[in-house]
Formats: C-alpha cells, structure tokens, sequence
C-alpha cells in the first residue's frame, strides 16, 4: 500500500489514518478539525526532514548537476515514532490550554483542549 507520503515506503496506519480523516474533515467543511491535522500532519513531515549540516554544499563549481542530483533521502518514521509525535501536539495543547485558563481566555483553552481530544482519538 503506497501512500505518496515523503518517507513512507509502505505508508504508515497512523498516517493513513489522519490523511483521510483531514479528507472527510474537508468535504465536512469542518476548519477546527482541518486545521489540527494539517499541523500534525506538517509536524511527521518536519520530523521526517534530514538535517541540513551534514549535506551543505561548497564551491558552486562541485554542486551536482541535473534533476534530483541534490535530493536527500527522508528518514523514515516508524509507527511508535509517528505516534509520539502525535502525543507531543497532544501534550502541547493541553498545556497551552492551561496556560490560556490561566490568563482568563477559557474560549481560547476550549478551541485548544477540542483540538487535543481531536488527536487523542488517533493515538
């Protein structure tokens, strides 16, 4: 089962799982919803990026040439990987829930504790 997804060989249950539940949240027209799984979504991709350090050209003059030649391989996430991933924006907007509580903005915390109950369904 191919994906598409940078850095799936096989595609991730976890992956699938959010990009047909961001699918059916779009045709819903459901923007909370959208929203939160586009972050995480954008949040495995990120993850998935290699770091820039060890692949910093020198002279433009040995810069490979063509189509791709400067392409790197993404890493590849495991499903525990992915899914604590997903706990982390979890952990994070329960936290900045806390936080809006604090200062007095609970219709802020709300939007923000419903988005975390979104990502737990996942996980």
């Amino acid at each position: 089962m191919t994906t598409g997804e940078p850095g799936t060989a096989g595609g991730s249950l976890l992956r699938v799982q959010l990009r047909s539940a961001l699918t059916g949240a779009m045709k819903a027209r459901d923007r909370q919803t959208v929203s939160v799984l586009r972050a995480v979504l954008a949040a495995i991709d990120n993850a998935e990026a290699v770091d820039i350090g060890d692949h910093r050209g020198g002279a433009v003059e040995a810069a490979p040439i063509g189509p791709g030649s400067a392409e790197v391989e993404r890493r590849d996430l495991d499903e525990n990987a992915i899914a604590e991933i997903v706990r982390a924006e979890i952990a994070d907007r329960v936290s900045a829930a806390s936080g809006y509580e604090a200062a007095g903005c609970s219709d802020r915390a709300a939007v923000l504790r419903a988005e975390a109950a979104t990502l737990a369904s996942f996980v």
